[in-house]
């Protein structure tokens, strides 16, 4: 029901910031991702509590959590604060939870906004959430073409939950 590499069913899609987390959810069908807005509730605890909300709220089966690579593709504090945050989540919901690469999203984001002339603060309100629609539209897009089986998932097992890694990255499961 929640596998990443399956076609049908909602999508949540989250950009976790500092302030403000973004939130994008796909269609049934997983052609389509649209934002929803951000939270800025405070605190990994209340912002996991908040998205688990949320994607139920939102009939949604499936959590991508965009993870910040480097460019070299490494991780560094960032990728490991969202990883932190992925193991509180998995304790608000049990829904499974798939990574993404979400590499450049926020420049793309702000590149799109000042292409339409969004600045200053509604540029601040919306640049999460347009980061949040670009990563799950990505993810959309690469699932739609991989049958590897290779997107990392938390999933529940019988005595805690598990991060399980890709084989491969993401650019080359295309």
């Amino acid at each position: 029901m929640g596998d990443p590499n399956e076609n049908t069913g909602r999508v949540l899609g989250v950009d976790l910031g500092d302030v403000r987390t973004g939130l994008a959810i796909s269609d049934e069908g997983r052609f389509l991702a649209g934002g929803i807005g951000t939270i800025a509730v405070g605190g990994m605890m209340k912002t996991a509590a908040r998205i688990a909300e949320e994607a139920k709220a939102r009939g949604a089966v499936l959590i991508v959590l965009g993870l910040p690579r480097n460019m070299d593709g490494s991780e560094g504090p960032r990728a490991a604060r969202v990883r932190a945050f992925a193991e509180i989540l998995s304790g608000k919901t049990d829904l499974p939870i798939t990574f993404f690469d979400e590499r450049l999203s926020t420049v793309e984001a702000h590149g799109f906004l000042s292409a339409t002339g969004v600045g200053g603060r509604r540029r601040r309100d919306v640049v999460d959430t347009l980061s949040a629609e670009i990563i799950l539209q990505d993810f959309l897009e690469a699932t739609a073409h991989n049958s590897s089986g290779n997107f990392p998932v938390i999933t529940q097992n019988s005595q805690s939950r598990a991060i399980l890694e890709p084989s491969r990255k993401p650019e080359e499961q295309l």
